[in-house]
Formats: C-alpha cells, structure tokens, sequence
C-alpha cells in the first residue's frame, strides 16, 4: 500500500500555502505538524479531493506496482479514505448511531449488489465503532446535547465507517480530557498497522511514540521529515533546565528561549531552556522532546 504525494503545490493569490510537497507514504501514522498557515489542512483537502491543485500528482497502488493517479480512480479511491477535518459538520438532532447509519448509507457501507441494506452488520459496525470512541451509553443520544468532546470522538467513528485504508485526522484530539486523549491515541496506534494514518496537530505530545514519521511544515514547505527519535536527536545538548531565583527569571526570558517555567519544592524556579551553549552554572542539559524540537524550529513564529 504506497501513496505517493509528488510535486504538489498550490497558491491562493499570491500566497503560496504548499510548494512541491512531496512524500512518499506506506501504512503507519504520519504527523504533519506546522503552525497555522503552514500548509498542513491545504495538504488534506488536496489529498481527499476537496481542493483541486495548482500541479502534482497523487498515486495510490494497495500492492507494490507502480500507483494509479487518484483523481482518475475517483470514487474507487474515496472508497479508501476516511476523513476527519478540523470543524466536522454534523446534523443536531440526530442521534449517535442514527448519524453513523446515514453516514454508511452515503458511503454504501453494508449494502448488497442491489443497494439494500444488510441490517445486521451495519448494526453490528456503528456498535463496533461507537465501543471503540467510547460513546456506546450515548449511541441514542442526540447530537445537539453533545460535548465538544464527544462530538470530536463521533467524528472520528465517522471517518473510520467502512475500514478505510487511508485515514486523514485534522486535530482528532481537541477537546479531549487527558483520559480520553490516551485512550483515542491508542486505538488510532493499534489500527495503523495496516492504514496510511496521516494526523495534523498542534499536540505534539500526542505523535510522538506514536508516529512513524513527523512532516515538519514552514509557509507551505517541508523543512524535515524523519522519525521522531531522529528529530529530537538533531538538538542533543540544546535543551536545558535552569535552575533560578524568582528575581531572575524575567532577564532569563529575554536573554533565552524558555519554554516552560515550573517550581522545586524549594520555592526555585525551573526554566526549561532552547540554547546553543550551555546557559549558567545551574543548567543541566536534558533529553529533548518532539514539543523541543518543535519551538526550535519555530522559534520565529512563537
């Protein structure tokens, strides 16, 4: 299974949101990653065809030969693909699982040569997928008395309707408590074995064990691409934590890029530090995180 995204770019006016996006894809999770701007939701509705590029091709092949372009397959392509965008519209006063059953008669999930519904396993995969989003108690409850959390979960059970082999998430994790967080990355981890998994996001804890590789976009270009173990290794001995008084920490701040500012038990305050050389005397380097890697590489933006 290869999806292969190549020279793709596309402008709005003057504005260059993607230029020459290329990557090749093979089943595990991708995260695309960039701050706003970056490229990252122009990339997705190309790919799924809401957005018509300035030129590139995409291909798909499900076995090892050469891909055929997706925009001819059309609609044996859309078969694939499982969508997830950021803001997903959904209709109020359905119910749980009366919105999953429509959304299967639009993608004809469950129904024979005829166009006839097969009750049983429809029935059967809203269960399936409603279980593993956790919202099975509320199946027949309306959506218009739904969380912003839970209408995200169902919006995923949406875009997992039918097996798709290529899922494409826009922030699957906002407004997810902790909890839920874990257990939504989990199963998105345990399905990708054998799905092209691509997730845009802004948490960038939620990819980091879980991704195969990280797609770093800037203004509409890839700036890295690599494991995430691979990225964090690049800033090895850049990232400190300071130990300082209360009284120093605003001349810290503007003599280093801090990321965070916690407390010891002993009333200090601790800075975790982006720098090039060792700060101070009561510096001590620590393992980078992909969040790290991140802010370095975004620190114009910040």
């Amino acid at each position: 299974m290869i999806l292969s995204i190549q020279n793709v770019s596309k402008s709005y006016g003057k504005t260059k949101a993607l230029t020459d996006f290329s990557a090749k894809l093979t089943p595990g999770i991708y995260a695309l990653l960039g701050p706003n701007g970056s490229g990252k939701s122009t990339l997705m509705n190309i790919i799924t065809d809401n957005l018509k590029s300035d030129k590139g091709i995409i291909t798909y092949t499900d076995g090892e030969g050469e891909g055929e372009d997706v925009l001819k397959m059309g609609v044996r392509f859309r078969e694939k693909l499982g969508f997830m965008p950021q803001y997903p519209g959904m209709y109020p006063q359905f119910r749980a699982a009366e919105f999953l059953r429509y959304m299967c008669v639009l993608k004809d999930v469950g129904a024979d040569k005829k166009g006839k519904e097969k009750k049983e396993f429809v029935d059967g995969h809203i269960n399936s997928l409603l279980e593993a989003v956790e919202l099975s108690d509320v199946a027949n409850h309306k959506i218009s008395s739904f969380s912003g959390g839970m209408k995200q979960r169902l919006a995923l059970a949406s875009a997992l309707i039918g097996d798709p082999d290529i899922l494409i998430l826009d922030e699957p994790t906002a407004g997810l408590d902790p909890k839920q967080r874990i257990s939504i990355r989990n199963y998105i981890a345990r399905i990708a074995f054998n799905k092209i998994v691509i997730i845009a996001t802004h948490v960038v804890s939620d990819v980091e064990y879980i991704a195969k590789e990280a797609i770093i976009l800037k203004k509409g270009v890839i700036v890295d691409c690599a494991p995430p173990a691979g990225l964090t290794k690049k800033i090895e001995g850049r990232v400190w934590v300071v130990t300082a008084d209360e009284s120093d920490v605003e001349s810290l701040q503007k003599a280093y890029r801090v990321t965070n500012i916690s407390h010891d038990n002993d009333g200090n305050a601790l800075l975790r530090v982006l720098s090039e050389e060792k700060p101070n005397e009561r510096s001590e380097a620590v393992t980078p995180s992909l969040e790290d890697y991140y802010l370095y590489v975004f620190s114009d933006v910040l």
